[in-house]
């Protein structure tokens, strides 16, 4: 059949609070405009984010009930460390209690002071901790990351002849070089299979470590079967195995593609970094076969990574998010083409090209989705990537003002859908009425989350 249904019965509910335009209102002013600082419940669609946000399955659930609480050697740790090995093939699991604990911990174990860290695209957690341990991101997109509106089936890749050129001239300076898949600042993008291994290629060549940042795996091992050629047949679960072959290791958000609320793990082959590794996860996140989650996460993680690789799933998966850029762009919305896999970004500079940058277009768009309709997204811009470059001393400007509305895993229906999209109609009506932003009060490191700002 052409019509793609959800692969899974609705078992519980949740309900959601309707509002009125006023107290939209009345709630954005009092969280200071950043939708970061609404309470959830005054949320009606909440694109926010796919982290962490998704619906369990029953298999999951069950597995919380045989969760195994035990300090050391849980059972629940053996579960998850074993499905772990057989999908990526690393020798050491690092389990973590997210993916940004992961990062800090690979990077602090790497020595990245002073030291350049180069990816196709840095996520922000990604780019802050590296800034934070006093080391310089360094991001090298392919070109065709750059035209939102070119549509080109791997955006995610990173440009190999800029990768050749930085590690010919300052080898010594890199720490290592991430490939993030799919790459989520670069509008949730995949990479082929054939650039992630040339770039594992020229990294190995050079002595460098060359690691994946592989919170959307199964997402793009999927785009790879169905867009790279030669990979029509194979599994998706065969083809993540090939993806993680080509690493020195991985950093992995469970709350991606673990299909669960909490959870990762820093992968790798190297026994010397492991030993660092595991002696830091003591000290910050807990004991080695916890790693600073339940046992019942370690279930719940351990089923995910099963059910994540189901084509049925994955096909829904794509095919429910790419509905709603087509939506978008029926509405007159210019979105990161071709679809990704778990978000739609829209291009908001050229929506809305009367609003510079340091004004926040995109996140003065996503203040008109949820006045209008109660829809929560996150500004991926100059709000979130901008601020003083530590490097120069000058105010950065991002090179796209993306607004992303993330879909949570088995959560919405289409009728959910089909209302964000009657929202966008509405605001993309008075587009020319739409104002931008100030920031009021900003911390130091991840602005975004709890700036404060105010309306022009």
């Amino acid at each position: 059949m052409e019509r793609i249904i959800e692969p899974f019965r609705i078992k519980a509910v949740e309900p959601l609070r309707m509002t009125s335009p006023e107290e939209r209102r009345q709630i954005l002013e009092a969280a200071s405009w950043n939708l970061f600082r609404i309470a959830a419940e005054d949320i009606l669609i909440d694109l926010l984010t796919d982290s962490g946000t998704g619906a369990m399955s029953a298999e999951q659930w069950a597995g919380i009930m045989r969760g195994d609480e035990s300090y050391a050697g849980a059972r629940s740790w053996y579960r998850f460390r074993d499905r772990v090995r057989e999908l990526t093939g690393f020798q050491h699991i690092i389990p973590t209690h997210q993916g940004r604990a992961a990062e800090r911990i690979l990077f602090s174990c790497l020595g990245v002071r002073d030291r350049i860290v180069v990816s196709n695209t840095h996520f922000d957690t990604t780019r802050a901790n590296v800034e934070f341990l006093g080391g310089r991101p360094v991001d090298i997109p392919t070109p065709e990351a750059l035209t939102p509106d070119e549509v080109y089936p791997f955006k995610g890749n990173i440009d190999l002849g800029a990768l050749k050129r930085i590690l010919a001239d300052s080898r010594d300076e890199v720490a290592c070089v991430i490939h993030t898949i799919t790459n989520n600042s670069g509008g949730g993008q995949p990479a082929s299979m054939a650039n992630i291994r040339s770039a594992s290629e020229i990294c190995r060549a050079s002595g460098v470590p060359f690691f994946l940042d592989a919170c959307r795996f199964a997402e793009n091992s999927y785009f790879i079967k169905v867009r790279e050629e030669g990979f029509e047949d194979r599994s998706v679960e065969s083809i993540a195995r090939e993806t993680f072959s080509l690493a020195d290791g991985a950093t992995f958000s469970a709350k991606k593609d673990g299909l669960t609320n909490i959870g990762g793990f820093l992968g790798s082959n190297d026994d010397q970094l492991a030993q660092q590794e595991e002696a830091l996860l003591i000290l910050t996140e807990g004991f080695p076969t916890y790693g600073g989650m339940a046992g019942r996460d370690l279930e719940a993680i351990a089923v995910g990574l099963y059910e994540v690789v189901e084509e049925d799933y994955l096909r829904y998966r794509t095919a429910s998010v790419a509905y709603l850029g087509e939506g978008l762009t029926e509405a007159g919305y210019p979105i990161v083409q071709p679809p990704g896999g778990h978000a739609i970004y829209i291009d908001a500079g050229a929506f809305l090209p009367e609003i510079e940058p340091l004004e926040f277009p995109a996140h003065a768009l996503a203040c008109e989705l949820y006045l209008e309709g109660g829809i929560r997204s996150v500004e991926i811009g100059t709000l979130m990537f901008g601020g003083v470059d530590p490097a120069t001393g000058e105010e950065r400007v991002a090179p796209l003002e993306l607004l992303r509305l993330a879909v949570p895993r088995r959560v919405y229906t289409k009728s959910h859908i089909d209302y964000v999209l009657e929202v966008a109609q509405a605001v993309a009506e008075r587009r020319r009425e739409v104002k931008g932003y100030r920031i009021v009060e900003e911390p130091p490191q991840l602005r975004h989350f709890t700036a404060r700002l105010a309306p022009l």
